[in-house]
């Protein structure tokens, strides 16, 4: 089968297609055939090793000291149950699937297991919108639980027009939050479809706008920081961080133990409850993925490129059969 092979860290070329042994799923697995993929800053970061320093050395002895021991990269997927399993009971061959399963996902099939964060594909979508989801509406659904949004809770949402921020704009718009979204000029508009009241823009004001007061301000991007959110929190408010560094660790076990406004970090989780939730959402009408663009498996450099960028807006599309 072909398959995106990183043998190296670095930028986008360090990436190319191979051929390589098509996996057999194990008794709590499904075998599923790819139709889409998709690179997302989280991709984009493994490749170039782009780490706070002092998670070099424990990033790397993690996943690989020189490259990653695990060389096809990729973290969302949507396509069909080509096999399953003598265990497996949820899926069955020719089940429409999305979901994250963390690596393998650029190329033409994938070994996953039954437990994982999959699901029945919405029937509302194709295989390319599907893919556009579980990665960023999984983060943005754990990090505003965490945060403990509810009806009427003032959210600002920074980096609202990428991958996380366009789900966690439409996920606070369902949890009834009143949201204001910061974006760059060319996506205020997007920002503003998707459910937020109200915009910031980052080019041309202060970002929070002095005197404004949340009761959770989401950095997406890990272009702000809580020493400059603290004084726009409510006293109970959360600064939820989705890019962490060294501060942010320390700013965590301060915050948990002096009171007032608090430093959340982490990493989302990867349950399979919350794509089920994700489906529901989208059948439902109160979600929907954003395409900054699509390529084919063979252009996987210029899709990295163009995440490297950091002037998409939604997903970057990888179409596997295409």
């Amino acid at each position: 089968m072909k398959a995106v092979l990183q043998r190296a860290y670095g930028t986008p070329d360090v990436l190319a297609l191979a051929e390589v042994p098509q996996p057999l799923p194990r008794d709590n697995e499904v075998l599923v055939r790819i139709r889409a993929t998709t690179v997302t800053s989280g991709d984009a970061r493994m490749r170039s090793f782009t780490v706070p320093a002092v998670f070099w050395l424990p990033g790397r002895l993690a996943i690989g000291i020189t490259r990653p021991r695990k060389p096809v990269p990729g973290v969302e997927f949507a396509g069909e149950v080509e096999a399953v399993g003598r265990a497996v009971t949820r899926f069955r061959p020719g089940d429409a699937v999305f979901g994250l399963d963390v690596g393998g996902c650029h190329a033409e099939y994938k070994c996953v297991p039954e437990t994982a964060a999959i699901a029945l594909k919405p029937q509302t979508l194709g295989f390319e919108e599907a893919a556009a989801l579980p990665f960023g509406g999984l983060t943005a659904l754990h990090f505003l639980r965490a945060g403990g949004i509810r009806a009427g809770s003032r959210v600002l949402i920074n980096g609202a027009s990428g991958a996380v921020g366009v789900a966690a704009v439409q996920l606070a718009r369902h949890f009834g939050a009143d949201i204001t979204g910061v974006c760059s000029t060319a996506n205020l508009d997007l920002v503003r479809s998707l459910g937020a009241g109200s915009t910031l823009d980052y080019t041309k004001a202060d970002v929070p706008a002095p005197g404004a007061v949340y009761d959770i301000i989401f950095d997406t991007v890990g272009t702000l920081s809580f020493g400059r959110c603290r004084a726009s929190l409510a006293p109970d408010g959360r600064y939820l961080a989705a890019v962490m560094g060294l501060a942010e660790i320390g700013q965590m076990l301060w915050t948990s133990i002096a009171g007032g406004p608090r430093v959340i970090g982490g990493v989302a989780g990867e349950r399979r409850e919350d794509v089920e939730t994700l489906r529901q959402l989208v059948e439902a009408g109160a979600l929907r993925p954003v395409i900054d663009s699509r390529y084919r498996l063979d252009d996987i450099a210029a899709a990295h490129a163009r995440v490297d960028s950091g002037r998409k807006r939604g997903s970057v599309v990888i179409a596997v059969d295409g």
